[in-house]
């Protein structure tokens, strides 16, 4: 799982600093989801928080006919700047960023999301009546991932899984409101940390509701990571595929199987990313630094093919 530590540099960010420039955590080791905090509503160009606020609950997707979502180019040249907004470098044509970023200008534009599990510093939010969304142990206790201290969040049954896709979806409807043409929902695999909690079923209907709203809205989605749900694509509703170490961990083609070319990949290896732009030609990899800091700060890297 990547994750990234976002916190300190969001706050800067409300508070008036210029850019988004704050660092992002390292990440473990394996192949998995990452990114940054998940609170809710973009950040607007000069760095203040819009008027939605950091949590908002968002509300019900208008009825009406399904938008039809633009996937992003094929082999389009790839950014990854959860750790901060910046200009992308030349050629680039496809952005993520996260949802508290407003989307880069003139590219292909995904916006990140943090679905499945909570982020440190959220305990007010996820109390009083949002804290039985929290998924507990035969103690009462929050289960807690403990690599990166967050919570994971209790999508097991059908009651829950609505009750969720309001607050995400909220999230979400911020992302289509800032002018993302797509969004990623990280910790799809958060199942496998449930300890048997939480089914992969229970993911994939979660997933499905997310799909639904992004789509209705106009948005493509992504799977993020999860190799091990891929022949579930169809149920989850997902359009295309955003992966970390896929080379690495030799999973490029089971993506590729089930996407096609549209897999847009990240590497903080140069090693793989050498060996994956050798072996996949077509696919979008981008080679970034494990703390994807902003062109200003030491130890960023990047490279593209």
């Amino acid at each position: 799982m990547r994750r990234a530590l976002l916190f300190a540099a969001l706050l800067a960010l409300a508070c008036g600093d210029d850019g988004g420039d704050g660092p992002e955590a390292a990440a473990d080791s394996g192949s998995g989801d990452g990114g940054p905090p998940d609170d809710a509503g973009p950040i607007a160009d000069g760095g203040a928080l819009e008027d939605a606020g950091p949590f908002d609950d968002g509300g019900a997707v208008d009825a009406g006919e399904e938008a039809t979502p633009t996937l992003p180019p094929a082999n389009g040249s790839f950014d990854y700047q959860l750790g901060g907004a910046y200009d992308p470098p030349a050629g680039v044509a496809v952005v993520a960023r996260d949802r508290l970023a407003a989307p880069a200008a003139g590219v292909y534009s995904i916006c990140y999301v943090n679905g499945f599990q909570t982020q440190p510093d959220e305990e007010d939010f996820w109390s009083g009546d949002r804290a039985d969304l929290l998924l507990r142990d035969g103690s009462g206790e929050p289960v807690v991932d403990p690599d990166w201290d967050e919570i994971l969040l209790d999508v097991t049954t059908a009651d829950k899984r609505d009750r969720l896709a309001v607050l995400v979806g909220g999230w979400i409807d911020g992302c289509a409101d800032a002018g993302f043409d797509a969004v990623e929902i990280d910790n799809l695999d958060t199942y496998a940390r449930s300890g048997g909690r939480i089914t992969e079923d229970d993911a994939v209907a979660f997933m499905a509701l997310l799909a639904t709203r992004a789509h209705d809205l106009g948005l493509a989605i992504a799977q993020k990571n999860s190799a091990e749900i891929l022949a579930r694509q169809a149920e989850m509703g997902t359009d295309f595929a955003v992966v970390e170490e896929c080379n690495r961990y030799d999973e490029c083609g089971d993506f590729t199987a089930v996407y096609g070319d549209q897999v847009y990949v990240i590497e903080y290896r140069r090693s793989d990313f050498d060996a994956g732009c050798a072996a996949f030609p077509e696919l979008s990899i981008v080679l970034r630094d494990l703390d994807l800091v902003v062109p200003e700060q030491s130890g960023y890297a990047y490279d593209g093919c």
